[in-house]
């Protein structure tokens, strides 16, 4: 799975059996099976020509013909946009690697200059990837079914990037939660044709009967079932074929996920994650079938309803209303005449624009927007972030848990096996990821902001209450949480040796 075609494993302790992942797989599906409604309707109200859960059809089918008002659409992807930025904006560096905590204070300085390093080159890869553009297919995932998943891979040799990324719909991944309350066994359905099997797991490994399809040119796809689990410490990765008799096509071992699934908000009990717009979901139903009844009574109003006598003369069956159209009738006979409306839909608007609001506001549109003013005071910058984080602060603690560390350390290992950056795991000892992400910076900037403070604070006591506060120690502490390179500081001063008694000190 790291490269088109994987190298097979060796033989485990545990032998892969294609029977028992298919069972698993279908047994994982039938738990989803309650879910598949719900999304259906969240799509069907917001990406309309996304996903298809409960119902078949193909990826040409008009299936936003019912589907009548647009806010739910266009505020869920003004969030997802907003979460593509405030978490890993595009060619910007979010994520870091620093010292842990476990490093002695004699290898600081030394580790954190390589770590700066390496860190640069994850992002130069990153932002040479694919990653803008399948993270933001995956945000509206999260946001739109409240469950998103991204997959990893090591991009062949010759690519611009060593890492491949693909955004995998809702509608092909299966996920099962693991002890410790995280997404950690994942199943992948899709479908794929004899030639492309062939090149992601070698002709080899194929039947004899897709081997003759290849060679006979047939398109016709075949179900596939990728299975990722962990065991050991590590993960461990299958895919099966799936008909009669199951077919391995290919395993490996990995030392980190290559499926990273995440969610937006959790329920007790729950395996899958819950959006906000099922939240809205009411509100988005009730909103599409006011404007559809506006546009009705908007057509009512504009053609009307007619009433004429049956005499003989006058053939409804070929009246034509248009500007100067003459319509027969016999005489003394009252022809065509309109018929009264039963009344108006004036409360239509209040009731619309209501519904409207509520859905921008529970898909976080009117807090999340672009500036509507010219410009921001630095305050009105400061509260906007602290509502920003406050808004956030469950839904990115998760997402930093489950998808942005995660990710980082997947990335990281696929370039220590292409020995693009030094043999070091991000254990969160000996190094740590940091994010730098706008929305964490924004919690830096407050904690940067109580230490001006309580500097100021002390500055106005006098010069012996500064002379105890370590100037050059908050000076590194104000780099280290606006997220300054290492490079631009001096190294620490070693500290003075300790001298034993007796000792000669010259």
């Amino acid at each position: 799975m790291e490269t088109n075609a994987p190298t097979p494993a060796p033989a485990a302790a545990n032998p892969v059996d294609p029977a028992a992942i298919l069972a698993r797989h279908a047994a994982a599906r039938a738990r989803r099976a309650p879910w598949e409604g719900l999304w259906q309707d969240c799509y069907d109200h917001v990406l309309p020509q996304n996903a298809l859960f409960t119902r078949a059809g193909g990826p040409a089918d008009r299936r936003g013909e019912r589907l009548y008002d647009g806010t739910a659409a266009d505020a869920a992807d003004q969030l997802a946009a907003s979460l593509l930025a405030q978490l890993t904006p595009p060619w910007s560096r979010w994520a870091g690697l620093v010292p842990g905590p476990d490093l002695i204070d004699a290898d600081r300085d030394a580790v954190a200059a390589l770590l700066d390093r390496a860190s640069a080159d994850l992002q130069a890869q990153l932002d040479r990837s694919n990653f803008a553009v399948e993270a933001h297919q995956a945000f509206l995932d999260v946001v739109v079914g409240g469950t998103g998943c991204l997959l990893v891979e090591e991009a062949p040799p010759g690519a611009p990037s060593a890492l491949r990324f693909t955004a995998v719909p809702l509608s092909e991944a299966v996920l099962e939660e693991g002890v410790d309350g995280r997404l950690d066994t994942i199943f992948r359905r899709l479908p794929l044709t004899p030639a492309r099997m062939a090149a992601r797991f070698g002709a080899d490994r194929l039947p004899p009967d897709v081997v003759k399809a290849q060679a006979d040119g047939e398109a016709q796809p075949l179900p596939v079932v990728e299975a990722v689990w962990p065991e050991r410490y590590t993960w461990r990765w299958a895919a099966v074929l799936e008909a009669a008799t199951p077919v391995l096509l290919g395993e490996g071992k990995f030392a980190e996920t290559p499926f990273i699934a995440f969610r937006w908000m959790k329920a007790p009990g729950e395996a899958y994650g819950r959006s906000p717009v099922m939240k809205a979901l009411p509100d988005i139903r009730t909103a599409n079938k006011v404007v559809e009844l506006v546009l009705k009574n908007a057509s009512i109003a504009v053609t009307g309803i007619w009433q004429a006598d049956d005499d003989g003369v006058l053939n409804p069956a070929s009246i034509k209303l248009a500007p100067g159209t003459i319509i027969p009738k016999a005489v003394g006979s009252s022809g065509l005449t309109p018929l009264a409306s039963p009344g108006r839909f004036d409360v239509s608007q209040l009731v619309l624009e209501d519904l409207r609001a509520r859905i921008r506001h529970a898909l976080l549109a009117d807090r999340l927007g672009p500036v509507q003013g010219p410009r921001m005071t630095a305050t009105e910058v400061l509260e906007r972030s602290a509502e920003m984080a406050r808004m956030l602060g469950a839904t990115y603690g998760r997402l930093q848990s489950e998808l942005l560390v995660p990710l980082v350390r997947r990335c990281l290992a696929i370039l220590r096996r292409r020995g693009l950056v030094p043999d070091l795991a991000a254990d969160g000892r000996l190094v740590a990821v940091r994010m730098l992400s706008p929305l964490a910076r924004a919690q830096a900037g407050r904690d940067a902001e109580t230490t001006v403070r309580w500097l100021e604070s002390v500055a106005a006591l006098g010069p012996e209450a500064m002379a105890a506060v370590d100037l050059t120690a908050c000076a590194r502490f104000l780099a280290d949480t606006a997220g300054v390179p290492a490079a631009l500081l001096k190294p620490a001063a070693a500290p003075p040796p300790i001298l034993e008694e007796g000792a000669d000190v010259r």
